[in-house]
């Protein structure tokens, strides 16, 4: 009797499990198990992807805005952001930070480079590392890094920045250039368009100095009233590191030269806000550089992920970016003066 029970048991049990089930077709699975462990996977590691960004320097505003933007960019993107710079323009400071950032392991270098040459050599250690290397802002040897991030065309930004002084002197005179590092690539290219588009188009100008500060602006500042002193008619100053323009706009308010010698060059709108409206500077131009501190972060992310940038890239919150070789074009410069630089807030 005990076997016949157990056998109508395990028989019950039997035809249980072949019982006919609710035809799948009358609904859809939402989410899967196994799309939630993917998930999950993914965040964990977008989170391990570590970017550190290094600017030329920090604290002074172009780099603080630059700052913003790659936060926002690794907020966005779900990656951890370090960001550190020397306190001042410095290549040596710059390669100490590097060594330690190689010591860290981190995923990415993003450096604006002081010394195109001398960060060549811990550049193509961090690549030997496995360490994704790019570089903004400023450029290094294209062998020590994978792409470069420039904000415009350097040419256009040079000749461009000569006509915006050619256009508040009259087409002569005598003029200088306040310029940060002598070493910097970026600067330096700027330099030689200004001083082609000079000789081309403006023969009544002259260029009787170029100053460098290392994007100190107590010295740029010092620089600027020295060649003020020196250059009794001198016509104009224009600044291609963004300390300049604030530090000549200084100098000429504090010796009541408004109107007789003409500021010019790159610096970001609301450090030049008061002397714009003031007359002690005309035209300042520049890029946005929140922006290109999120493209920076945005484009090093994607060439983790083995997406390379490409011409005609939209990029989010920055828009379409064009490639040249191994350069980015992040857009055109802008120009603020007087009548426009409130819309602005950088």
């Amino acid at each position: 009797m005990k076997l016949f029970f157990s056998l109508v048991c395990t028989l019950s049990l039997v035809s249980a499990c072949a019982m006919p089930v609710a035809d799948h077709g009358n609904y859809d699975v939402i989410y899967s198990i196994d799309e939630v462990v993917q998930e999950k996977a993914d965040a964990k590691q977008a989170q391990q992807i570590t970017i550190a960004v290094v600017p030329k320097v920090v604290n002074i505003p172009y780099f603080n805005a630059a700052e913003e933007g790659a936060l926002e960019a690794a907020e966005d993107l779900g990656v951890n952001l370090l960001y550190e710079g020397p306190a001042f323009a410095d290549a040596g400071q710059q390669i100490l930070i590097i060594e330690e950032l190689i010591e860290e392991e981190v995923d990415a270098i993003a450096v604006s480079a002081n010394d195109p040459e001398e960060l060549a050599p811990i550049l193509l250690k961090a690549k030997e590392k496995g360490i994704h290397v790019i570089t903004w802002d400023s450029d290094t040897v294209p062998e020590a890094r994978d792409f470069f991030i420039n904000m415009v065309d350097p040419e256009t930004l040079g000749r461009h920045l000569m006509d915006t002084l050619a256009w508040n002197t009259d087409e002569k005179g005598e003029f200088a250039i306040l310029t940060g590092a002598l070493s910097a690539a970026n600067l330096n290219e700027w330099l030689h368009w200004i001083k082609v588009h000079q000789k081309e188009y403006y023969p009544d100008m002259t260029l009787v100095e170029v100053s460098a500060n290392d994007d100190d602006s107590q010295r740029a500042y010092a620089s600027a009233k020295k060649l003020l002193e020196k250059y009794p008619d001198l016509k104009g100053i224009i600044g291609n590191s963004s300390v300049g323009p604030p530090a000549a706009a200084q100098a000429v308010k504090e010796l009541g030269k408004e109107g007789e010698v003409a500021v010019v060059g790159l610096s970001s709108p609301n450090p030049m806000n008061e002397y714009l409206k003031d007359g002690s500077a005309q035209i300042i131009t520049l890029w946005s550089p929140k922006k290109l501190g999120y493209l920076t972060v945005a484009l090093t992310n994607n060439a983790l992920k083995g997406i390379e940038p490409f011409d005609w890239q939209e990029i989010a919150k920055v828009g379409k970016i064009r490639m040249f070789n191994n350069t980015v074009i992040m857009g055109d410069p802008m120009d603020f003066t007087k009548e426009n630089v409130d819309q602005y807030d950088f």
